[in-house]
């Protein structure tokens, strides 16, 4: 546990960097039981519009009981869990792998989260270092709804706490479509492209086309600190503007998926679920008053054991005024300065 101010202190400052032993095995604080609300109020945020996640009906044609929460509301809620006890003291959550979706959230299922920690790397300056951790989001039954790594850059307390042992834990490049578990039930057979909003099969996309999805969203503050709320995501870059010199408040890197994923509806409607993230960044932050807009790229194609249902690896990218569709790096390899998210996931479409 991170050490507190003193022996009658009740508060909770944190964990520091130096807090951290590579096997701890953290649980998180407070479950929370899904209800309507959170459907409601992530479709409020978000232009948010696939079928399978806003229509009961659909989701009974698709073979599920009724429509499931949406992926990325569920990984905002199993995320936030570990905000308090992993990100609390972060200066930037970094980057995501071997994410998956393993079952369904519905409503009424209460979900709680558990992190280990998996490696860490103290910054050459001194000041930070990069915890690694593995997050496991389980149902009231005990079982895994989703899992995920992610690395984080947190301060350190004592800048003169020795550095602990290097351990960058391997984690594989993508999830193999074999290990894509499918929703129990799915089935595409019967799908209705009409009401899904739009005719394109997964035979309708190729590997190396990008999708520019046209539309931007400017991000508002009022509607960032509620999404960063709702999902109890505490952590002070978000909350707390006095830190930084231009007292700019840093939008929730997940505000930025879930509105690049609502916009890429226009040209991927058929994508209906998420169920693996290959890899994640967010490359550069994002404030108030920016309008983001997105694009994605065709990385792969794949069979899957579910009838009538494929799976389709997309690169998501969310870029801020200046970005246009395609451009990604420049020269030197690095990302554009416009560039504010670049996501590698996959997604179940009809085939």
């Amino acid at each position: 546990m991170p050490k507190d101010a003193g022996p009658q202190a009740k508060t909770n400052p944190g964990r520091f960097f130096e807090d951290y032993t590579v096997g701890d095995v953290i649980q998180h604080a407070v479950p929370r039981t899904v209800s309507g609300g959170e459907r409601a109020l992530y479709h409020a945020l978000y232009p948010a519009r696939h079928a399978l996640y806003s229509s009961d009906e659909f989701a009974r044609a698709s073979g599920l009981p009724e429509s499931p929460l949406d992926d990325l509301a569920a990984f905002h809620i199993v995320f936030g869990k570990s905000v308090p006890d992993v990100s609390l003291n972060a200066v930037a959550n970094l980057g995501y792998a071997e994410a998956r979706w393993l079952r369904p959230v519905y409503v009424g299922d209460t979900i709680r989260s558990s992190s280990e920690v998996i490696g860490l790397k103290q910054n050459s300056s001194g000041k930070t270092g990069v915890v690694y951790v593995r997050t496991t989001g389980r149902n009231q039954h005990g079982l895994a709804v989703m899992e995920f790594a992610r690395w984080v850059m947190v301060r350190k307390r004592d800048l003169d706490a020795p550095a602990p042992e290097t351990v960058v834990p391997e984690l594989a490049p993508s999830v193999k479509p074999e290990k894509l578990v499918m929703p129990g039930g799915i089935d595409f057979s019967a799908y209705d492209f009409v009401q899904a909003g739009e005719p394109h099969r997964l035979s309708d996309y190729q590997v190396g086309e990008v999708i520019d999805h046209v539309d931007g969203v400017t991000i508002e503050e009022a509607e960032h600190m509620m999404a960063t709320r709702l999902w109890q995501n505490t952590s002070k870059t978000h909350f707390d503007a006095t830190p930084r010199e231009d007292r700019k408040r840093l939008i929730y890197g997940g505000h930025v998926m879930s509105m690049a994923r609502a916009l890429s509806f226009n040209g991927l409607a058929n994508a209906q679920c998420l169920v693996a993230i290959n890899g994640g960044s967010h490359t550069n932050p994002c404030f108030a008053g920016d309008t983001v807009r997105a694009w994605s790229e065709v990385l792969e194609i794949a069979e899957t054991p579910a009838p009538g249902v494929g799976a389709i690896r997309l690169r998501l990218v969310a870029v801020k005024e200046g970005g246009m569709a395609g451009q990604l790096k420049g020269e030197d390899g690095k990302y554009l300065p416009h560039v504010l998210l670049d996501l590698d996931y996959w997604a179940l479409m009809p085939v």
